[in-house]
């Protein structure tokens, strides 16, 4: 197999090597056969393979809890008002994302943005009137 990674797979520490194993999801499989291939040539202990593993995995876990309890907050309101809006308003994916809290406040926040609209486009028209 050859090794056209930047840098190549031999040539990264033991720490890297197990980073690559540890997260196969992230990573080419190739490179991870490459990994697995030079930990077995540096005689890696197959515990500290496993631990990486683990250690990946409780790592997912936290950014997945993480992202499954991000919210709206006043700042992304203040501080970056169109892309918020237009999030709430067009994005569709934020529960399949991950993001549940912030899925659900959208929920809400649409309904609002939606009411808050019309209720500017008829005030707009009678004044017109």
């Amino acid at each position: 197999m050859i090794d056209n990674f930047k840098p190549p797979i031999k040539s990264r520490t033991t720490n890297d090597l197990l980073a690559i194993v540890g997260s196969p999801k992230k990573w080419n499989p190739e490179a991870l056969k490459l990994a697995k291939s030079e930990l077995s040539n540096r005689n890696v202990d197959t515990k500290e393979i496993d631990n990486a593993v683990m250690l990946a995995i409780k790592n997912e876990e936290a950014e997945e809890l993480k992202k499954a309890k991000k919210s709206y907050q006043i700042s992304d309101f203040i501080l970056k008002p169109k892309s918020t809006i237009f999030e709430l308003l067009f994005t569709w994916e934020l529960k399949k994302d991950g993001y549940t809290l912030k899925a659900q406040q959208q929920k809400s926040f649409r309904i609002a943005l939606i009411v808050i609209i019309l209720f500017v486009y008829f005030i707009s028209l009678i004044n017109k009137s």
